[in-house]
């Protein structure tokens, strides 16, 4: 489990270096790209490995029902993250449509895994993509938003996040973690 913490506190570190630490951050310039992208795939690494040797107790799995508001949530997680959201016509005004997806794919995961690994990792990073949104309006409290683009550019990106769905389900299913029913 101490891997698993570690990697998620190495994450928020990481991302949060810029807003909590901004003359530290501006004096390394471009060169603190690097270490940042190392020390997110540093976490990442230990996410995975910290989460697949972490136990703890068990309160409840995977059920038709959650398995389906997974699946769909998922969706609308995908598409968040994506650029439909700046280059559509539907949400184009959420100021955060990528950290909100990140969010939807935490509670997503909450749903159908439902023990104490899942809480460290999914409940750290989906409360880490809130905290995140706070600092960012804090930070920049003006905003402006991309213009308005189309619908078919929405529909384009919700297709493509349907069928990286059942990318990603197969991947799963591969790995042992069955996605669809």
């Amino acid at each position: 489990m101490v891997l698993l913490i570690l990697g998620v506190a190495l994450w928020w570190g990481a991302h949060l270096f810029k807003r909590l630490a901004p003359a530290q951050r501006a004096a390394l310039g471009d060169k603190g790209k690097g270490p940042v992208a190392l020390a997110l795939l540093a976490a990442i690494l230990l996410m995975i490995f910290g989460y697949r040797m972490a136990e703890g107790a068990f309160f409840w799995g995977r059920h038709p029902a959650t398995v389906g508001i997974n699946n769909l949530l998922m969706i609308a997680a995908l598409y968040l993250t994506s650029p439909g959201p700046k280059k559509g016509a539907v949400l184009y005004k959420m100021r955060h449509p990528m950290l909100t997806g990140f969010m939807l794919w935490a509670v997503a995961h909450l749903l159908v895994n439902g023990d104490v690994p899942s809480f460290v990792l999914f409940g750290g990073l989906g409360l880490w993509a809130i905290v995140e949104m706070v600092v960012i309006n804090r930070a920049e409290p003006e905003w402006t938003p991309p213009q308005k683009g189309s619908i078919g550019k929405d529909a384009m990106f919700l297709a493509i996040s349907v069928v990286l769905l059942f990318v990603i389900g197969f991947i799963h299913t591969w790995l042992g973690y069955p996605t669809f029913g």
